[in-house]
């Protein structure tokens, strides 16, 4: 069967049994992977013409723009037409199973928390992946790295839910010294590194530990790029890191940030208002952006509509699905 490859027009030869991915490699087609086993979404792919068959890898407003698979786990059963995204920005991690220790978890606003491991072996990975960290048998769940490949140990931004599953137990069970297992890195949201022009990032509550490692990644790469940041929570309670933010706007002059409460109708200090408001008032045209996104699933999804509102391509806008799982 032929597999047509865009944009590079190059037509390759997919053998029964094959996947999409085998297909790719087979014949030194550059594409993004990571764990092979379907979890991370990093080998998206979008399927333009043909029969392709394996799980979809697109969900939310993605989903509506065409059919996406994840070429590890796909398989081709007719001639097809397949499109890879931004392949001068390939990206290969393999995902490691490692043991961490439990450096320092402490207090960053009344329901967030940091969590500082130190693994041990080094884990590669680019800014805005996640990993699955797990507490106890029982207890896992994903987050994203707050930091960079090159900082000493590994930090994430967990918020606490009262009742959760697993989370309500955190302040008593995790301390120094305790052990956490992890699996990573994951995830396709991460930063692309080789864009020239302008970054737009949307957070809410800890989705600012990914956003603050694109960032990071950026600006100490020295990516001339505009980057502007917002940051939304619902009052003045439940922001956090903006200690950091000042810094890094102080130290890289390309770097702007704002703040919105959506649930505090009076302050002089802050903007009021929904973090997507700036998003459809102040950004009339997103074209030549990239953006990235997250947060909670709704703030996600509306700040991706406002964005391809203002012109911006949904293939460049990049956000990692995390769902509630009575955290």
């Amino acid at each position: 069967m032929e597999v047509l490859i865009t944009p590079i027009n190059k037509t390759v030869i997919a053998a029964n049994g094959s996947t999409l991915l085998d297909v790719l490699l087979a014949n030194d087609i550059p594409v993004s992977y990571s764990c092979l086993s379907g979890r991370c979404g990093t080998c998206r792919c979008k399927v333009i013409e043909g029969n392709v068959q394996g799980p979809s890898a697109a969900d939310g407003r993605l989903a509506s723009s065409g059919r996406y698979v994840l070429a590890c786990q796909s398989h081709v059963e007719s001639n097809c037409v397949i499109e890879l995204p931004e392949m001068d920005e390939v990206v290969i991690h393999p995902t490691k199973t490692l043991k961490g220790t439990v450096t320092a978890f402490e207090t960053l606003s009344h329901n967030v928390r940091r969590l500082r491991l130190r693994t041990n072996k080094p884990l590669d990975y680019s800014p805005g992946q996640y990993a699955n960290l797990q507490f106890w048998p029982e207890g896992i769940r994903a987050y994203s790295m707050a930091g960079l490949a090159t900082d000493d140990e590994l930090e994430f931004h967990i918020r606490v839910v009262p009742n959760g599953r697993v989370t309500s137990q955190l302040d008593e069970r995790l301390k120094p010294g305790s052990s956490v297992k992890l699996n990573g890195p994951l995830g396709a949201s991460y930063l692309r590194r080789k864009h020239a022009g302008p970054m737009l990032c949307v957070a809410s509550g800890t989705g600012l530990a990914p956003i603050l490692s694109i960032v990071r990644g950026a600006l100490e790469s020295g990516m001339a790029n505009p980057v502007t940041l917002l940051f939304g929570a619902r009052t003045e309670a439940d922001l956090y890191g903006l200690n950091y933010l000042q810094t890094l706007a102080g130290d890289y002059p390309n770097f702007h940030y704002r703040i919105l409460l959506s649930h505090t109708p009076d302050t002089l200090q802050y903007e009021c208002g929904l973090v997507t408001d700036p998003v459809i008032n102040d950004f009339p045209d997103l074209q030549d952006y990239r953006i990235y996104l997250a947060g909670a699933p709704a703030m996600v999804e509306a700040a991706s509509l406002a964005c391809t509102r203002r012109g911006a391509s949904i293939d460049r806008i990049y956000a990692d699905a995390f769902y509630p799982s009575g955290v």
